[in-house]
């Protein structure tokens, strides 16, 4: 949804169809490595099931992943977020190519900030465009 001149504030998060899958997916492969015999194969699923759960448990935690409003920029990580004036931040859009595939992402760069920090944002954190976020981040901006 785009930012209109009334808006003062805006969110995006994981899709919540994205980290139910993830959860889906980490049982699936937990409840498979605990019903198979092969020891290997066991060890391998209990892996692939603690990281799934793992990226779960972040797409469920970190939410909203991005925040804006009139006074800045806020990232949400796992334990904590960190807010950033818009003087302090300056946003773009980044297009790479790798393995033969486009991709966009927010580049949040907090170099003026007290503790300078670069933050790459894809479609999968954000749940829509980054091309979209970056527009509304804009808007907001001014």
């Amino acid at each position: 949804m785009p930012v209109t001149p009334g808006d003062s504030s805006r969110t995006w998060a994981a899709e919540p169809k994205v980290v139910v899958v993830g959860w889906l997916l980490a049982a699936v492969a937990a409840l498979v490595a605990v019903l198979i015999g092969d020891l290997r194969g066991s060890l391998l699923l209990a892996v692939a099931a603690l990281l799934l759960g793992l990226l779960a448990l972040f797409g469920t935690l970190a939410r909203p992943r991005l925040a804006a409003d009139s006074t800045g920029i806020t990232v949400r990580g796992l334990t904590r977020g960190r807010h950033w004036t818009w003087g302090e931040v300056n946003v773009r859009l980044v297009r790479t190519r790798r393995f033969g595939r486009d991709s966009t992402a927010v580049e949040i760069d907090a170099d003026n900030a007290a503790e300078p920090t670069l933050v790459l944002l894809g479609r999968l954190d954000l749940g829509v465009d980054p091309q979209e976020v970056v527009n509304d981040l804009l808007r907001l901006r001014t």
